[in-house]
């Protein structure tokens, strides 16, 4: 109905349903099929059991505990906020944001998020969530610049060992567009700046790396040759070029980041610029990047 053809899995459960029930629900109004929902998860839950319960926290990722020692994950984002710029505005984002806040403005699939019945899902990601705030909070700021500290929950399966959730260190900046790629670069030094702070002072032995692509902007290619990489030259953490990454493409606008450690080898962290305020105040003008590490990777390798 939606245009998407179905997958095998849909097939097989539409199938098994009466005629016309698709159609049915997708019809109702969001409170109808709101108590609908509600209705069948109560009902399955009452017929629940305490060793279905503990059988259930050993065999699902969504809900087993993550392996990080939280003392030293603790010490690790307080040192991050310690090291934030003054102007950075802290956010305490809830645990859910409204249905459609990740595939309403980038292409990422909702098969890959955490849908509740309550027209909302789990926070997969705190840049989403941020650009949203930085949308509002720019009707009555001239630029925005924000950070959260957020578990989040992803539903694709990253593999055996990897936790399907876990620890987001996020920025989020919104500024209007001055032309020439000006405001971009002075985003990109905000950011890789902090991120070069970070990691030189709590993971100088890991071998630390930032990682920079430009997707097709000439603006910003030479604001990054001629006003980025001077900023960011002289720290002990260097930004090196990465011509060769296309993933991202699509996602981010303009030009992408990573930030690695031992030696590029494992990656921490990602971010780049995003039409993501652009799309959520109607303004085509309006700049927004993002940029976000794994604390959890990051306390694994940070010096005690």
């Amino acid at each position: 109905m939606d245009g998407r053809e179905l997958t095998d899995a849909e097939r097989r459960v539409w199938a098994a349903m009466p005629a016309g029930t698709r159609a049915a629900l997708v019809g109702l109004p969001a409170t109808d099929l709101r108590t609908l929902l509600l209705t069948v998860a109560r009902d399955r839950a009452a017929t629940v059991r305490p060793s279905d319960v503990v059988r259930r926290w050993h065999e699902d990722r969504f809900v087993r505990p993550a392996r990080a020692d939280p003392g030293v994950l603790a010490q690790v984002e307080a040192r991050m906020w310690q090291l934030l710029p003054a102007d950075v505005s802290g956010v305490e984002l809830s645990p859910v944001v409204p249905v459609g806040t990740c595939s309403a403005v980038t292409p990422v699939s909702q098969n890959r998020i955490v849908t509740t019945m309550r027209a909302s899902e789990v926070l997969s990601d705190p840049t989403n969530a941020l650009a949203i705030e930085a949308a509002v909070r720019r009707r009555r700021s001239s630029e925005v610049h924000l950070a959260a500290a957020h578990r989040v929950l992803r539903a694709q399966d990253f593999g055996a060992d990897a936790s399907a959730h876990f620890r987001l260190f996020a920025l989020v900046s919104s500024a209007r567009d001055a032309g020439s790629g000006s405001t971009q670069a002075r985003l990109l030094i905000r950011h890789l700046t902090y991120w070069q702070t970070v990691l030189t002072e709590l993971a100088p032995a890991a071998a630390p790396q930032l990682h920079v692509t430009v997707f097709d902007d000439p603006a910003v290619r030479e604001r990054l040759a001629d006003t980025v990489r001077p900023a960011l030259d002289g720290g002990t953490v260097p930004l090196l070029d990465e011509p060769e990454r296309e993933r991202g493409r699509g996602y981010y606008r303009g030009c992408a980041m990573r930030i690695t450690v031992q030696g590029g080898s494992l990656e921490v962290g990602d971010g780049g610029l995003t039409d993501w305020t652009a799309q959520l105040t109607g303004d085509a003008k309006e700049r927004c990047l993002v940029s976000c590490l794994a604390t959890e990777r990051l306390a694994e390798h940070a010096d005690r």
